[in-house]
């Protein structure tokens, strides 16, 4: 059966049309769920596409903000080239494409070749899932929810966060605010001072996605953010929900501290930019 693509602007229309899909894999396809589902609350403007076979959704792509590169959900090789037909032929230009590591290959390799552009491989990163909480780390303090009064502070290490992992720091206090808002930020404090950071996003499909985990240089190397994590993966994993994360394959300290608390590898994930 041919497949097809829809194509639309509308976050809530993919979230219905491709509920079964995206619900049959709410770990792997978490990143998707957690954009759309975002786009829906903030109305902020997105391109999204739906690979189709026959009436079965078989793969989502979005792109939000639109300057940003796409994001796909794991999807079989002529889905992928169905969906890069789709986009090249609507004219739409992509910075660049993450996701699953062999659906980003493939759409980076078709992609390359249907638009006659360089595609580079600059970033892996793996998705762990907390299966059992492991080893207590030592750091002395306690969680807690940021509010109103971190405000300044979340300012400052979030776009300093941006910085260190690359990304634009454009928008830091729209997404500060808004994080703070719905009580995603959550903070390590010891002796009365704030240490470290990690972001809980909102849950879909009863698993939250931990991200944004900074410590600021001088405070590093004393396990807050192990801690900060730990805490807040039990606290989530308490409240019933399903806690994943992803890492950079490029920062081994990082990627056993989280194995040691209790994350398993389950996926790997590339990034490519496109010229």
């Amino acid at each position: 059966m041919e497949l097809q693509v829809l194509f639309s602007e509308d976050p809530g229309f993919v979230i219905k049309r491709a509920d079964e899909f995206l619900s049959s894999e709410p770990v792997l396809h978490n990143l998707i769920l957690s954009i759309l589902h975002s786009r829906v609350a903030q109305g902020d403007p997105g391109r999204y596409w739906i690979a189709l076979n026959g009436e079965e959704a078989v793969g989502v792509v979005v792109q939000s903000p639109l300057e940003y590169p796409a994001t796909l959900t794991p999807m079989e090789p002529r889905a992928v080239l169905a969906i890069v037909d789709a986009i090249a032929e609507a004219g739409v230009t992509l910075a660049g494409v993450n996701g699953d590591a062999a659906t980003a290959a493939r759409f980076a390799g078709q992609w390359s070749e249907r638009c006659k552009s360089a595609a580079t491989p600059f970033q892996g990163t793996r998705l762990y899932e907390l299966l059992e909480l492991g080893e207590v780390p030592p750091a002395v303090g306690h969680l807690r929810q940021a509010g109103p009064r971190d405000r300044g502070l979340m300012n400052v290490w979030t776009r300093a966060f941006q910085d260190e992992i690359g990304e634009s720091a454009n928008d830091t206090e729209r997404r500060v605010d808004r994080a703070l808002a719905i009580g995603q930020i959550w903070l390590w404090d010891r002796n009365g001072e704030t240490t470290s950071m990690a972001v809980g996003r909102d849950p879909a499909q009863g698993v939250v996605r931990l991200s944004g985990v900074y410590t600021p240089p001088e405070n590093r190397k004393h396990g807050y953010a192990a801690a900060c994590v730990h805490a807040l993966s039990k606290h989530l994993r308490d409240c019933g929900y399903r806690c994943i994360l992803y890492t950079d394959l490029g920062n081994p300290t990082s990627n056993s501290i989280y194995r040691r608390i209790g994350y398993k590898a389950v996926a790997e994930a590339l990034r490519y930019r496109f010229e």
